[in-house]
């Protein structure tokens, strides 16, 4: 669709992200005019797995590598949130070795910690798949994300296979959240937040050290650049976000199962990010709600619906090969040409 190492800076559209952002926002006021507050549910869901397409593009757009274990960082920021919040509700300390902690439905404090744990792992799991490329890459991030989902069923204090449910009231300080309109709005903040950074961090030169690796990793080695950091860093960055998100969608849903981190939920990410177009930051934005709706709608209509949305990514392969965010090309010319007509 798009080649990985492709340069942005070219087509990088400052007001895109934005505009998305400013799009998503109302979202609310259009459901509770229509009276549908499953549009809210939707856009919600949206929001969360475009923050982690959003962060997987910076290793997969910008760092030039496919990785399978993000679902497994996005799962533990979830039950960091479902953990806690289990040891509130039943007013049980919460035992880390010698150190105890009292449980907890603040997301002030579990949307940071489970953002901060997906982020200590990343790096661990990156030093250790960065010394591979290519497919080995791929399969060792994939033989990591399955090791994290074993390690979700075998907590059976915690739901074991079955998921864990969230049974206390989720708070953000002193402000009730579980409102979905308000909640979708904290989760809106998330995916600007997400958006800002990432969109720094590829302008800036760590950003263009990252691309100019993934398209010629030799010649960046020859001029005295270690790749293999910025690598690593983009990946432990791109983890903290797959946390958060992992951790907001804990507590938009009530609930964190295995199934949230198992292997086909990082390549579903894989796909958003890459359907939306990763020569972009916000494209990938345009890929997790296309993705989404799309398996929403599709689903409704026929139980095979895998095969019409496998046809569909068939044609924006062969026509929009820069992904859904090569749409703002094709009307450019048009533009141009009733300008001058």
């Amino acid at each position: 669709m798009a080649d990985l190492s492709a340069n942005p800076t070219k087509s990088h559209d400052w007001l895109a992200a934005p505009l998305l952002v400013l799009a998503l926002a109302l979202v609310p006021p259009v459901s509770i005019a229509l009276g549908d507050p499953f549009l809210v549910k939707v856009a919600t869901r949206i929001v969360v797995f475009a923050i982690v397409a959003v962060a997987l593009d910076l290793v997969v757009g910008f760092g030039g590598l496919v990785s399978l274990c993000h679902a497994g960082l996005f799962g533990i920021g979830g039950y960091v949130v479902a953990i806690l919040a289990y040891h509130d509700f039943n007013a049980e300390p919460f035992g880390l070795g010698a150190l105890t902690f009292a449980g907890t439905s603040n997301l002030a404090v579990t949307l940071p910690l489970g953002a901060l744990v997906a982020g200590a792992i990343a790096p661990v799991v990156g030093a250790i798949s960065l010394r591979t490329s290519g497919p080995y890459f791929i399969m060792i991030t994939l033989a990591f994300n399955q090791m994290f989902y074993y390690a979700a069923v075998a907590l059976q204090k915690y739901g074991g296979e079955d998921g864990l449910q969230i049974m206390s009231t989720i708070t953000l300080g002193p402000l009730d959240v579980s409102n979905r309109y308000r909640f979708f709005y904290v989760a809106l903040a998330g995916l600007a937040l997400t958006l800002l950074v990432i969109t720094r961090m590829s302008a800036s030169r760590f950003g263009i050290v990252l691309r100019a690796a993934a398209a010629n990793e030799t010649r960046i080695v020859a001029v005295g650049v270690a790749p293999w950091l910025y690598r690593l860093v983009a990946f432990t960055i791109s983890g903290i976000f797959a946390g958060m998100a992992g951790a907001l969608l804990a507590a938009s849903q009530q609930f964190i199962s295995p199934v949230d981190m198992a292997w086909d939920r990082s390549g579903d990410f894989v796909v958003m990010a890459v359907l939306g177009g990763i020569a972009t930051v916000w494209g990938p934005v345009l890929g997790a709600a296309a993705f989404i709706v799309l398996e929403l709608v599709l689903s409704s209509w026929t139980q095979h619906w895998h095969l019409a949305f496998g046809l569909m990514i068939l044609l924006v392969v062969i026509f929009l090969r820069g992904g859904l965010a090569d749409l703002r090309h094709i009307l450019k010319p048009r533009t141009a040409g009733g300008a001058h007509g």
